[in-house]
């Protein structure tokens, strides 16, 4: 997922619309199985509350936004000649899809888990809080669509939730056997 993102950077930079829409669309697929997964694992702790809900809700739109964006992106450079009127308006779709939508799509999926995580001592508090914080991020991203000074937030939420959802991934209990082990051996 991570990788996927790295690589459609990079094509990016170096300017190949081909490519950076192949990248995106190939990471919107392991996101949306890390939202199932991640929603399975929380039932699997016995997490009861809305938040599994809205982990899974937040993984599944976020995957499927990126891989709109990435197919609109790639889909364009298919096209051999895009009036400009037409081309400006998938321009902005892609940015709309894969900046904004994700970036709202990926901060439910976080915060999802990290409130949880956090009530529950799941994680490490400094990193359920970190979750907070970076899912708090992505739900303001959307006002990025009537402020550009806000678009900063998209690449932190982006780079920063990949993160984040890869180190809570690792750290999340498995099932419920393990979750009163770490609570109790981290003497919280």
């Amino acid at each position: 997922m991570l990788a996927f993102t790295v690589a459609s950077v990079v094509a990016y930079g170096l300017g190949s619309a081909f490519w950076n829409g192949f990248f995106v669309f190939a990471g919107s697929i392991p996101l949306g199985i890390y939202g199932a997964t991640v929603y399975a694992r929380q039932l699997r702790l016995g997490i009861r509350v809305p938040g599994p809900g809205i982990s899974f809700f937040g993984g599944i739109t976020a995957s499927i936004l990126l891989a709109l964006a990435g197919l609109l992106g790639w889909a364009a450079t298919q096209v051999t000649a895009l009036p400009s009127a037409l081309s400006d308006l998938v321009t902005e779709l892609v940015f709309l899809l894969g900046g904004v939508g994700f970036a709202g799509g990926l901060g439910l999926l976080i915060a999802g888990i990290a409130v949880p995580a956090v009530i529950l001592r799941l994680l490490p508090r400094w990193l359920g809080w970190a979750g907070l914080v970076l899912g708090g991020l992505g739900e303001l991203a959307f006002l990025s669509m009537l402020w550009e000074g806000l678009d900063v937030l998209l690449p932190f939420v982006r780079f920063g939730g990949l993160i984040w959802l890869t180190a809570a991934g690792f750290l999340l209990p498995r099932d419920r056997r393990e979750a009163p082990r770490r609570t109790l051996a981290s003497g919280r």
